[in-house]
């Protein structure tokens, strides 16, 4: 049985991977092809909320929100001051 060196052993071996990672984006791109042929279906507009039952929430939500920031960086909750929060 023949002894292989490291320099080879290294260099099959990233030879194996990168020929792996471009059969992967070759099979990506021929599926992407092949679904994204057809047109996403069109979405229902959506419907707009009572803006007066959210407002009641809000004050909950940011106290909610800045008492996980002020757990998860270990500062009390005086210090967080949240500016503006929108929905995504």
């Amino acid at each position: 049985m023949p002894e292989y060196g490291s320099l080879f052993v290294c260099l099959m071996g990233m030879g194996t991977v990168f020929f792996g990672l471009i059969c992967l984006i070759v099979l990506t791109t021929i599926m992407g092809k092949i679904v994204g042929g057809r047109p996403a279906p069109a979405a229902p507009a959506p419907v707009a909320a009572a803006p007066a039952a959210q407002e009641g929430n809000r004050q909950e939500i940011a106290a909610a929100v800045s008492a996980a920031i002020a757990e998860e960086l270990g500062t009390s909750i005086t210090g967080i001051r949240i500016v503006s929060m929108k929905k995504l």
